[in-house]
């Protein structure tokens, strides 16, 4: 019955590697939880690259000289897996049938894009505490994955590691200008990738092709099966328009305020609902919810918010006028790689002036204003914002960054301008 899509899901069980991956800079940490007992979630949005994990990490495996025939991949969204969809019970039929093929028992099994199985918690549980696999590692696009009632079954028994579309620090790997010196000598082409990931975004897919008119066709059904898919069928979504305007609405207004009664408003429709369309949307890690410090949750809760998108691609993909807002687009480009770059905690601060992000670190806050570039009109603005929220907040290190910018700068004590490119300079002050 599950022949003929095994043989074409694990082409590595003739021993060759799988080519022309783009590499990512955490498989290093992934190889090294191989060793733990716990079952490996990867979590992320649609097309961020969690199959070309598996990929990488099988490839790994293949070099330690494992046995191709003891690592199984399964990819569930494919809809020859309608049944198991249904019938969670049918994945042993799978795994047996895999045996009989190989004549070998598998000993690590990917289980990709699990979400599409009901109660799938429960076999996974099942061959956990059994130890019928030395690993057991499962990728979802839905945050709602593990909200579930039967998910709490798997308390204690997994690890998560978000995956997300490509940094800048991992598109300058994959081209080959990984140092500093790499970095200087290519300026030019430096800026044009970072050009290139402000409109287009950083899914891998995206980043193989070079026809802008297949690039916007490609980010589209990527932002129509995630709202589609992902959150209206998953969530059983019954406003279905109205869910639809609100997610545009948000996208094509990224990085600016509003208050859950605003957008009710704009859509025609209630608090309530909107609060429960904006959390299916960050399940579907298609967008991220920012609120303003305060030391109060009280305040925190009642004060407007903002939204980012998940990738600058999927603006692209919905707006006709992206181009217009260059400003709002390289915000929203440095809030996500500050994402990427492990900063989750991340404020925006506004008291007499604005502060674009407040973002938590090991040695405390660090102040950051984001401007595509800096000039004798708006220096002195985003200085007094950035020394406005150093000083209320007892910040210690503040920085500007800019696209255009070529060089970093210190402006004063604690105070720097650095370019986007060099953005994990963040990363040395924590």
């Amino acid at each position: 019955m599950f022949e003929s899509i095994l043989h074409l899901q694990n082409p590595h069980w003739s021993g060759q590697a799988y080519i022309n991956l783009f590499e990512r800079l955490q498989l290093g940490e992934l190889i090294k939880k191989l060793a733990l007992k716990e079952i490996q979630v990867l979590l992320g949005i649609r097309r961020s690259g969690k199959s070309t994990l598996f990929k990488l990490i099988i490839n790994h495996l293949l070099q330690k000289n494992t046995p191709p025939e003891e690592l199984l991949y399964i990819n569930l969204d494919d809809p020859f897996y309608v049944d198991v969809w249904k019938e969670p019970q049918l994945l042993y039929k799978v795994i047996e049938t895999c045996q009989k093929l190989t004549g070998t028992k598998p000993l690590y099994l990917f289980l990709d894009e699990i979400q599409n199985v009901n109660d799938w918690e429960k076999f996974v549980k099942s061959v956990y505490d059994s130890e019928l696999f030395k690993k057991i590692m499962i990728t979802g696009s839905n945050f709602s994955l593990l909200k579930s009632d039967y998910a709490t079954m798997l308390s204690g028994r997994y690890l998560i590691d978000p995956v997300m579309p490509l940094s800048f620090q991992e598109i300058l790997h994959n081209e080959k200008i990984d140092t500093s010196l790499k970095i200087l000598q290519e300026k030019s082409r430096v800026l044009a990738l970072a050009e290139r990931l402000l409109f287009t975004g950083g899914f891998p897919e995206v980043w193989k092709n070079q026809d802008s008119k297949l690039i916007r066709e490609q980010l589209v059904s990527y932002y129509e099966t995630i709202v589609l898919k992902d959150c209206i069928s998953n969530h059983k979504i019954r406003e279905i328009k109205k869910f639809k305007d609100l997610a545009l609405y948000v996208l094509t207004n990224n990085g600016t305020l509003f208050s859950y009664n605003n957008l009710a408003n704009a859509i025609g429709s209630n608090e309530n609902s909107i609060k429960e369309f904006i959390q299916i949307l960050e399940d579907s890690f298609l967008i991220h919810e920012v609120k303003h410090f305060s030391y109060s949750l009280k305040e925190q809760t009642k004060l407007p918010k903002k939204c980012f998108c998940a990738d600058n691609g999927l603006i692209h993909a919905v707006s006709f006028r992206f181009s217009e807002n260059r400003g709002k687009l390289f915000e929203n480009l440095v809030y996500t790689e500050l994402r990427k770059l492990g900063f989750n905690e991340i404020y925006y601060f506004t008291q007499d002036q604005e502060c674009d992000f407040l973002i938590s670190s090991a040695n405390g806050w660090i102040a950051v204003q984001v401007t595509v570039e800096l000039t004798s009109y708006n220096k002195e603005r985003e200085i007094k914002g950035l020394t406005n929220a150093m000083k209320k907040l007892r910040v210690s290190k503040g920085y500007i960054i800019t696209f255009d910018c070529i060089d970093e700068e210190e402006l004063g004590e604690n105070m720097f301008i650095v370019p986007f490119y060099n953005l994990n300079t963040l990363l040395r002050a924590c």
